[in-house]
């Protein structure tokens, strides 16, 4: 019906029914070419290999993803706060630091994963609403408690939050670790700094823009002691990095090529060669120095050579 009458249709969570998958492929695939020209189909999922890649290739993809690095994750968790909530809190000065440390846990926790093993031996997909619901918790726990409940933060964020997607025993250990690195009376004393350099702490009291500054004031590149691993470390998480785009791009190849068509190889190499017709012939070194010499009354050719 909806094709006919130019209805929309969404699909959500794709990847909880990878029985279905193949069916939507072939419904797809048989849609109609004179199909109602405002009609629709959203799909929704989360990365999954069980995904049709025809359905990838022959459609609109949009992603939503956390920002790539500290610095970037930071900042769009405090652009995501609302600057009268932000002082509406009984304790503002303790609501503040430990809302940085929160925010700082949650990208601490989110880009460990690009370090592969070395950072949790089972990657997992924590989300914007895990830090929602912990802001949520947090100010409520500073409102109706004199004395800050420190084992209750700890317990709700490392143990239901976030601990309630960690499936194994040794990711749950460590993620508790890291929180106590944030969720700890110490980050409410402007000295305590959350690497060796001093480079990452939490910023003294102020206002909503105060923080902001502070995080553009962050490395763009995360270091790695900020995660408790050695410097080699990068390395991995490059390597990582590059190997998870090269092979994103090669599952989106075509796996089979029509009786007359190029296969993917003879593609990629035609578009080389053309790409190196277009691109200018190299410079004749010789002939220059021999037309522009270096002399003590052009200093310009010396820069030219």
């Amino acid at each position: 019906m909806s094709v006919q009458d130019g209805k929309w249709v969404i699909l959500q969570n794709c990847h909880l029914a990878p029985s279905f998958m193949p069916t939507l492929e072939r419904k797809i695939e048989l849609l109609p070419p004179d199909s109602h020209e405002d009609y629709r189909m959203w799909l929704t999922t989360m990365p999954s290999d069980k995904f049709p890649v025809s359905v990838l290739q022959s459609g609109i993809k949009l992603t939503n993803e956390p920002p790539k690095g500290l610095k970037n994750n930071l900042m769009r968790s405090f652009r995501g706060i609302d600057a009268k909530k932000f002082e509406e809190c009984e304790k503002p000065a303790e609501y503040k630091k430990l809302l940085f440390g929160l925010s700082f846990f949650h990208a601490h926790v989110q880009e460990r994963k690009k370090f592969g093993p070395l950072g949790w031996n089972i990657p997992y997909e924590f989300s914007a609403a895990d830090l929602a619901i912990s802001m949520s918790q947090l100010k409520i726990f500073l409102d109706q408690y004199a004395d800050i409940p420190w084992d209750a933060l700890n317990y709700m964020v490392a143990e239901a939050n976030y601990g309630g997607r960690v499936t194994d025993p040794m990711d749950r250990r460590l993620i508790k670790v890291i929180l106590r690195d944030f969720y700890t009376e110490d980050i409410l004393d402007d000295s305590y700094k959350f690497s060796p350099s001093g480079i990452y702490k939490a910023p003294s009291e102020g206002s909503l823009d105060h923080y902001r500054e502070f995080i553009k004031t962050l490395p763009y590149n995360d270091l790695p002691e900020v995660f408790g691993l050695h410097e080699n470390a990068e390395m991995s998480s490059a390597i990582n990095e590059t190997n998870e785009l090269l092979q994103t791009a090669l599952s989106l190849l075509p796996r089979i090529t029509s009786g007359g068509g190029m296969s993917s190889d003879q593609i990629i190499k035609e578009k080389c060669a053309q790409i190196l017709e277009r691109l200018p012939k190299p410079f004749d070194t010789d002939a220059a120095a021999k037309m522009h010499p270096v002399k003590y009354e052009q200093s310009m050719n010396t820069v030219l050579q």
